[in-house]
C-alpha cells in the first residue's frame, strides 16, 4: 500500500496515517512524498516499511515554500474526487473502500 502527501514538515499527520493503515496488515507499507524536512523523513522509517521522500533540503522550513502554488483542497473537491476514485474502482475491480 502506497501513501501519498504533498509534503512532511512535522509528518504528525503522515504518522497518524500509517499507524491507522499499519492495523490492516498491509502486505508493505510506503509512504511517499515529493519534499520533506529531513529530520522527518528519516523518522517516518520507523512507521513505515519504506519511505521516499523525493527531496530533502536542509533548508527545509515548510511545504508551501516549495509549491508554486499550495492553495487549499475544498472539502467538496476532495469529496468530488473521492467518489469519482470510488466509481472507478468498483467499475474496474470491486469497491474501493468498505463499509
Amino acid at each position: 500500500m502506497i501513501l501519498v502527501d504533498d509534503g512532511l514538515a512535522t509528518g504528525a499527520s503522515m504518522r497518524a496515517a500509517l499507524l491507522a493503515l499499519r492495523q490492516r496488515q498491509p502486505a508493505s507499507l510506503v509512504a511517499a512524498v515529493p519534499i520533506g524536512a529531513p529530520q522527518t523523513c528519516q523518522q517516518l522509517e520507523q512507521e513505515a516499511d519504506e519511505v521516499v521522500c523525493a527531496s530533502s533540503p536542509e533548508s527545509f522550513m515548510a511545504v508551501g515554500m516549495w509549491y508554486e502554488d499550495f492553495s487549499q483542497t475544498s472539502d467538496e473537491d476532495v469529496r468530488e474526487l473521492l467518489a469519482r476514485a470510488q466509481q472507478d474502482a468498483e467499475a474496474t475491480r470491486g469497491p474501493l473502500l468498505e463499509a
